[in-house]
């Protein structure tokens, strides 16, 4: 080798600088062979001179001080090959490499200025992954990637859900990103590197069989190519388990215009230690976007769950001749169940629950139609048959066939009279204080299921002390460990042993006796139940 030179890495990227005069000035000033911008280098700081056949280092009374190898140097250092010297004690760490260092030695050495260099690198690429967008961890990979292995361009392919691999970002030299969405080169090596796992480096391309199949790349003046794949590897934590297991997420292609120039051994290694590295940045930074993305969900379900509360009413009623209490809790965050109390003319009160099929965002968005639908035309019609006709046309006219309710809606006149209609839902108990229990089946067809479905009502009068106990399938269905339901029978008994209870307690007793049969088990679908009882005496309105 006939050159004397330093090497570094600085904003710029990896430099190279001869030192091919007899004196070789280094400082802030212009001027100077080598002129860099620290805050500790003085306007003139160092000097590089040749003497009997080697070269010296002198310090120029700098402030800071020049250093080499770590030790700070008092007027003049005669310089070995691989010293490493920096002005000020800050970077850049400037290589000094003689005109006696072999092939060998010289390669060895760039592996060491490069590995060095990649640490620091690969150092502020896990610090900061998580905090990234992907983009800017893609940037920073590839701008690794080129630091280190002296390629002229890059680019990254990550593979989807169907392990097709997608182009994400392409760099060049000087930190900048290549415009398109796309990479102009062959898809085949990076292809073979994604599904082998094995790196593939191609020496030149106009060499072998490589011409044959890519003639677009070659056009493009490229001879050197090196392909490493992206990979995760988790280690086995049990010892009767495979040591280790590896997911490729994707690839890093670099290449370059100059025969040879990626070959070094020492470079790919270190370049498949930067992508395996790179793939743990990458993996952080999408496990990070959807940390972020499930917690702007769950600010949004709370929200929602705050608002479909907001349209329930209050729990407890009081009016002319009743008492009603309701409770609704979803086995989400946002529920498909509601109940509402509805202020109709001539002192009738409304009572309504509905059950939507289905469970999350699209249950509860239908629930609250639904509850709107029921308010709008509950005014006006002459009965709750005539309601639940209305209901189900408005809803089986949207189209909405995926999706159908349950309800029961009742009408009750201050004198007792008691009127409802049945849309397919679970039979209310009415308990009498004699104990006995009556339940109203009669209705119709689902809401929302067909059109033309046509609704009944049947009629009772309700005595003092009555009980009323409308009840969604999540209280009778809901299951134990060993997959047995509380089932209707449970529920009636509960209800006709303790309707001497105010309608609160019964209700809360209800709630609790179904909760310690499930035990510990998930609460798998909405529970809602409406406690309605006639007073006893009329009472005054709320």
């Amino acid at each position: 080798m006939s050159e004397t030179r330093l090497e570094f890495n600085d904003e710029q990227g990896r430099r190279v600088i001869r030192v091919d005069k007899d004196l070789f000035t280094i400082g802030r000033k212009s001027e100077n062979d080598l002129q860099l911008t620290g805050k500790e280098v003085s306007r003139e700081h160092a000097e590089i001179f040749r003497q009997n056949g080697g070269f010296v280092l002198r310090d120029k009374d700098s402030r800071y001080g020049t250093f080499v190898n770590g030790d700070r140097i008092t007027g003049e250092k005669k310089l070995e090959s691989l010293d490493r010297i920096r002005c000020g004690g800050t970077d850049p760490e400037l290589l000094f490499i003689s005109q006696e260092v072999g092939a060998v030695e010289r390669v060895t050495d760039l592996a060491v200025g490069d590995l060095r260099q990649m640490s620091s690198l690969l150092e502020g690429l896990r610090a900061m992954s998580s905090s990234r967008v992907l983009e800017e961890v893609l940037a920073l990979v590839l701008d690794s990637a080129l630091d280190v292995s002296g390629a002229e361009r890059g680019f990254i392919m990550l593979a989807d859900a169907e392990g097709n691999l997608e182009f994400k970002l392409g760099r060049a030299r000087g930190r900048r990103t290549l415009s398109g969405t796309a990479f102009k080169t062959s898809r085949r090596i990076p292809e073979q590197v994604f599904f082998s796992g094995r790196p593939q480096i191609v020496m030149d391309m106009l060499e072998g069989d490589w011409a044959g199949q890519h003639g677009e790349t070659i056009a493009m003046g490229i001879r050197n190519v090196l392909c490493v794949p992206l990979r995760l590897v988790r280690f086995a934590e049990r010892h009767d388990s495979s040591p280790e297991e590896e997911r490729r997420i994707g690839v890093l292609y670099l290449d370059s215009t100059d025969k040879g120039n990626l070959a070094s051994t020492v470079t790919s290694t270190a370049l498949e230690t930067l992508a395996t590295e790179a793939a743990v940045a990458i993996e952080n930074t999408k496990l990070y976007r959807e940390a972020l993305e499930k917690a702007r969900m769950e600010q949004e379900m709370n929200i929602a769950a705050e608002m479909q509360q907001s349209l329930l009413p209050p729990r407890k009623r009081t009016g002319k001749g009743f008492q009603a209490v309701g409770a609704m809790s979803a086995c989400r965050s946002i529920g498909g169940d509601f109940f509402d109390y509805l202020d109709l003319p001539g002192g009738c009160v409304g009572f309504v629950l509905c059950d939507v099929s289905g469970k999350g965002a699209p249950a509860a968005l239908m629930t609250a139609m639904i509850q709107g639908v029921f308010r709008g035309h509950a005014q006006d019609a002459p009965g709750p048959a005539a309601v639940m006709s209305r209901v189900n046309q408005v809803l089986a006219r949207r189209e909405s066939r995926s999706h159908f309710a349950t309800g029961f809606y009742g009408m009750l006149w201050p004198d007792g009279r008691f009127v409802s209609s049945n849309a397919g839902h679970n039979p209310p108990f009415l308990v009498a204080l004699d104990g006995s229990v009556r339940r109203f089946e009669k209705g119709g067809l689902p809401l929302g299921m067909f059109e033309r479905a046509a609704y009944e009502e049947e009629e009772v009068t309700l005595a003092p002390g009555d009980t009323l106990v409308v009840f969604s399938d999540g209280l009778s269905e809901a299951a134990n460990a060993l997959d047995e339901e509380y089932g209707e029978d449970r529920l009636m008994t509960s209800v006709a042993a303790e309707s001497h209870l105010e309608p609160d307690a019964l209700l809360e007793l209800l709630l609790s006796r179904v909760r310690g049969f499930v035990g510990d088990c998930a609460q798998a679908d909405d529970m809602t139940a409406l406690v309605v009882r006639r007073s006893a005496a009329a009472g005054a309105s709320v």
